[in-house]
């Protein structure tokens, strides 16, 4: 990363960045025209090299992306469960096969058969009726269950704006030590990934010095078989918000940027009203109940990329730079976005805020375990009889959640990807082992992550799924670290050979690969990628046998 470079494109402020202006001129032909790159490249100041190393990354900007109209969800659940060339097939009928792009994932893993079009999401039996859909005579219908288990946070209905927001304005005039105290007391753990504490990013972004700081909200949920972030976006909207505007405070950021996957149109849009309902109250902008506080907010719509759920590569794509993984220290806290101090938290994190501060930190700490407290979503793809988001108590067994709310499994199932591509592959005699927290599945050799729930049924072979999960490194990777961007790739390429040719892989030879990609590589998805990998080889190690060398 450059520091000037940095700076440079922060001459404009959040309000005009480069990044969202390249989506705008991508937005009618699916990729930005020269002459449009090279006035925006004189506009920022910057050079060639930095327009076309950006436009050329991104799924929705890049030149093979050109004239695309309708595009099919590839994540984990919908390839797994074979749905989708039914939906390319049917969408033929009405489009070219140039037409027709790819988008992974749309996060409608409870029913799949999953297709954008029009800036908008289908699903399920939604394919059937295209015609209707093409002519705006129907509307996705998507329905899936949400329950709780617990305490029932996140799920919880939370009244009007006006007696909602009092949680927030009780909150202006205090100290923002004290509000650090609190929030200490609760133990809180980021949701999104390892469980790092929200509370050393907030105190430590807080301590430092800067005409302005930041609150980053990561809601680029790209993790295949994940849904919690855009449930929350969707119907609980409010629980975010209203935790990054405490966020601000404590840390003394004005300005809170939400950061959308391009994915979830529907989330765009509800968030966006959203932060203007807000502004209508007076909740936002200058000196807010005369408390001489500020703080407002930007959203900011992706453009498809993986690797912008990490939140160096994140903060790299805000700003209009091709989005690669920075090299830390410093860290976002110290030098963020625009070089300027940065929080950055996912949604679900953020969400659980105005719980924390109306009912205090311990109340919080009482939930769950000791090491991992408050409530967790989960995500259930479609091979439970009971599809949804449900929210449990940290602590909850594994097993009350798939049997108990999700139903149990419609079909014979090996082995369960929960926490997203880079979590553990979980066979399925491990069940009544686990329990959702950080701790159980780590002492385990998992990860709980997103604790998205990706069912691998018995007929699935995991060498395929393997070779899945190769693929999709190779392909978001930010190609900045060696190990990940050529590791990823010769993995690929090993599983897809031994799968089509006379060949065996020499179980040295891959076990250094996984060793190198863990070691050497610069974030979690390079580094992340040898966990569920791993686990296949030591759980079906039979199944695997006749693809390796004796």
């Amino acid at each position: 990363m450059s520091n000037n470079l940095s700076h440079l494109l922060g001459r404009k402020g959040i309000t005009k960045n480069l990044f969202e202006e390249l989506g705008v001129a991508a937005s009618e032909k699916g990729t930005p025209d020269a002459e449009i790159l090279e006035k925006l490249r004189q506009d920022f100041l910057v050079g060639k090299s930095t327009v076309h190393g950006t436009v050329s990354f991104y799924d929705f900007l890049k030149p093979e992306n050109k004239g695309k109209k309708v595009y099919v969800c590839n994540g984990s659940v919908c390839m797994i469960k074979g749905t989708q060339d039914a939906v390319h097939a049917k969408l033929e009928k009405h489009y070219n096969a140039n037409e027709i792009g790819e988008m992974c994932c749309l996060g409608r893993c409870h029913e799949n058969s999953s297709f954008h079009l029009d800036g908008k999401n289908y699903s399920g039996k939604d394919i059937d009726n295209i015609t209707k859909i093409k002519a705006g005579e129907k509307v996705t219908g998507e329905k899936y269950k949400v329950a709780s288990k617990g305490a029932g946070i996140l799920t919880a209905e939370y009244g009007t704006i006006n007696d909602y927001y009092k949680i927030f304005t009780s909150l202006l005039g205090k100290d923002a030590s004290q509000l650090i105290s609190e929030l200490k007391d609760s133990g809180v753990r980021g949701r999104g990934g390892a469980g790092f504490s929200m509370t050393f990013k907030l105190d430590a972004c807080r301590n430092e010095r800067s005409d302005s700081k930041f609150i980053v909200c990561n809601a680029d949920e790209g993790d295949p078989g994940a849904y919690s972030d855009r449930y929350i976006m969707e119907n609980r909207p409010h629980s975010l918000l209203m935790g990054m505007m405490i966020a601000g405070y404590i840390a003394g950021a004005d300005c809170g940027v939400v950061y959308i996957r391009g994915e979830y149109p529907e989330s765009v849009d509800i968030i966006s009203d959203c932060i203007e309902k807000l502004r209508k109250e007076k909740l936002l902008g200058k000196n807010i109940n005369g408390s001489g506080f500020n703080f407002d907010f930007k959203v900011i719509k992706a453009q498809g990329a993986y690797i912008c759920g990490e939140e160096t590569a994140l903060l790299s794509s805000i700003e209009g730079q091709r989005p690669e993984v920075r090299v830390r220290p410093p860290y976002p806290t110290q030098k963020g976005l625009f070089n300027k101090p940065t929080v950055v938290n996912n949604v679900e994190t953020l969400a659980n805020l105005p719980f924390i501060f109306k009912n205090g930190g311990k109340a919080f700490a009482a939930i769950g375990t000791a090491r991992s407290s408050g409530t967790k979503l989960v995500s259930l793809d479609g091979s439970f009889n009971n599809p949804g988001i449900y929210e449990v108590d940290m602590g909850t067994p594994l097993s009350v959640v798939l049997n108990e709310l999700g139903g149990g499994f419609r079909e014979p199932i090996k082995a369960m990807h929960i926490g997203g591509p880079l979590g553990g592959l979980v066979p399925v005699e491990k069940i009544n082992n686990l329990t959702v927290d950080f701790d159980s599945f780590a002492k385990e050799g998992f990860l709980l992550g997103h604790a998205s729930i990706v069912c691998i049924p018995q007929n699935f072979p995991i060498v395929k799924y393997i070779e899945h999960l190769f693929k999709f490194t190779a392909h978001e990777s930010c190609g900045k670290c060696f190990p990940c961007r050529l590791g990823s790739t010769r993995g690929a390429e090993m599983m897809e050979k031994v799968q089509k040719e006379d060949y065996k892989i020499d179980i040295n030879l891959m076990n250094d690969l996984l060793e190198t990609l863990e070691t050497g590589s610069l974030c979690a998805l390079g580094g992340g990628l040898p966990l569920p990998i791993k686990n296949a080889m030591k759980y079906f190690e039979n199944e695997l046998s006749v693809y390796f060398k004796k």
